[in-house]
């Protein structure tokens, strides 16, 4: 079993230039959900939508190409990549050559399947179609309006708090107040948090100092939605639930964690204006 300790993260590495599939290093999610409770049976499910913007390769002529990618992890995949060792492998393609883009897109596919231990779609958006990708912000009710005082900066489960005796709401709610810290270098990973449930109102002022509680925990991104998925499950009760963070690109790469426990369609993983 490979563990984040042993993944490049914090490392000095040496970076190359010719394809080189064994950089991807995949990291169990198991570990991580066992120890916030997540049961074996998993009680969501959804994908890690990643989209990686410093892609490039060569074509049979030695001329760059370059496209954006999106990749499409599912929840249930036994593993996730580490983010620094999916950059390393998306930088081995520089002085690559390859026939053309679907050549490159099947080859990523194949690698990042392998790794997550299944089926992981791969999308490449080519120049030509650079101009139709458009900025949006997530929907919903911003709960940063509120002016709260808090001082937890600890995840604290205790302050989700819904009215059980009131009438059921089919409500989202959303902030840009996120943020949680690399486990390994420390580093800050910002992002915006979408919440959408059925079930009794939750008390926005303690879902806000629960946001906000996370600023100085260290998790994964895919990690950190499922502990705010769960919590809200425990604490609020409700019958539905999707949870859905946009984080802010680091290396080259944004990644954006969606778990829901009821059918709805995929996010269209529009960025946002600080992605």
């Amino acid at each position: 079993m490979t563990t984040p300790d042993q993944s490049p993260l914090g490392k000095e590495v040496a970076y190359t230039e010719q394809y080189a599939p064994s950089l991807l290093f995949p990291i169990a999610r198991a570990p991580a959900r066992a120890a916030i409770g997540v049961p074996d049976v998993l009680p969501f499910f959804g994908a890690d939508i990643w989209n990686g913007y410093e892609l490039s390769w060569l074509n049979e002529k030695g001329k760059p190409q370059i496209a954006l990618l999106t990749a499409i992890v599912p929840a249930d995949s036994p593993n996730i990549v580490e983010s620094k060792s999916f950059k390393l492998y998306l930088g081995s393609f520089a002085q690559t050559k390859l026939a053309n883009v679907d050549a490159a897109r099947a080859l990523i596919q194949q690698d990042l399947s392998e790794a997550a231990g299944a089926a992981v779609q791969v999308r490449l958006v080519e120049p030509a179609a650079f101009v139709k990708l458009e900025l949006d912000e997530l929907d919903g009710l911003l709960v940063d309006r509120l002016d709260i005082e808090t001082d937890v900066y600890a995840p604290d489960a205790t302050l989700l708090k819904a009215a059980e005796g009131e009438p059921h709401v089919d409500e989202t709610l959303v902030s840009n107040l996120l943020k949680s810290n690399c486990p390994v270098t420390g580093q800050p990973d910002w992002g915006s948090l979408q919440i959408r449930y059925v079930g009794p109102p939750i008390d926005q002022e303690g879902l806000l100092k629960y946001v906000i509680s996370y600023r100085r925990h260290t998790g994964f991104h895919e990690q950190c939605v499922e502990g705010i998925f769960m919590d809200i499950l425990r604490q609020c009760k409700p019958s539905q639930l999707a949870v859905y963070a946009r984080y802010t690109r680091r290396g080259g790469l944004d990644i954006n964690p969606f778990r829901t426990n009821f059918t709805l369609p995929m996010p269209d993983n529009a960025r946002t204006a600080r992605q």
